[in-house]
């Protein structure tokens, strides 16, 4: 029988839960011959661990600083990825290629819809880095009208910009000091690291709409515990995770459907052990 492999790639790695995820799918779908790790890479290191891959490899999973790293040493990305110039999945295929995707993009989208989450008129971005921008691609699927991205510099608030009118979405832009504003629209996408909403949790209002939060360690987050105490509907990173690791698995093994239950499952197990 021969061994199949996959991985993730990043720096930090060691919190990652991706290899919880992938082996709780494997294990699943039977795929015994199948391993998911987690390598320590970091920019100055990517190009010499993908000299090395040889037979055996079916994907990577690549998180943060690798998602724009690996672009040039690709043989090809998709439209998805494209859009937002961010690769977080790599499929070796049988003649050799190794191609990009983006799974963070349809995985916010479909953890929107699990929740009921179709279309919005409006919505908010609480920060502007690598996640806002895949936050604001999913937005251009499900969103009528304006998005409005809270951000903490003029640099940030023009990358903003320029990447609605490159998605076609109309992005208005506002100093973080406003963010307590945000909590008003329909769906509020917080893409920041951990504590830097923390003061917004006293500004939630009765009968806030759908917060998406996308961390998951620690969580609940203040904002994401206050915005549930106050009748809002609530989605965190492990709803994102889940959904973006199931259509990675997809990808990598070609089976039609991954199993989300026993991922989430895993996910949450390995979440209470912390």
């Amino acid at each position: 029988m021969s061994h199949i492999r996959a991985a993730v790639l990043g720096s930090p790695i060691e919190h990652s839960l991706s290899p919880v995820l992938h082996r709780a799918a494997y294990q699943e779908l039977g795929l015994a011959d199948w391993s998911y790790d987690r390598f320590e890479i970091d920019e100055a290191a990517l190009p010499e661990f993908m000299a090395g891959l040889g037979d055996g490899w079916a994907g990577l999973s690549l998180t943060m600083p690798l998602k724009r790293a690996i672009i040039p040493l690709l043989d090809g990305i998709s439209d998805t990825a494209a859009s937002v110039e961010a690769v977080n999945t790599v499929v070796f295929t049988e003649d050799g290629r190794r191609l990009g995707d983006n799974t963070d993009i349809p995985g916010i989208v479909s953890a929107l819809h699990e929740r009921g989450v179709e279309r919005v008129p409006s919505a908010a971005i609480l920060g502007a880095g690598a996640t806002a921008s895949s936050a604001l691609a999913a937005l251009s699927r499900i969103c009528t009208g304006e998005v409005t991205a809270y951000v903490r510099s003029r640099a940030r608030a023009d990358e903003m910009r320029q990447w609605g009118e490159r998605l076609g979405v109309p992005v208005r832009t506002a100093d973080w000091s406003l963010a307590a504003e945000a909590l008003a629209e329909p769906l509020v996408i917080a893409t920041t690291p951990a504590g830097t909403t923390d003061a917004l949790a006293a500004s939630v209002p009765d009968g806030a709409g759908t917060l998406f939060d996308v961390l998951y360690d620690p969580w609940p987050t203040a904002l994401a515990a206050a915005w549930s105490e106050r009748g809002g509907k609530l989605i965190g990173g492990l709803d994102l995770l889940v959904h973006q690791a199931v259509l990675q698995v997809e990808r990598m093994t070609g089976r039609p459907r991954a199993p989300l239950a026993a991922m989430r499952a895993a996910g949450e197990a390995a979440l209470r052990s912390r």
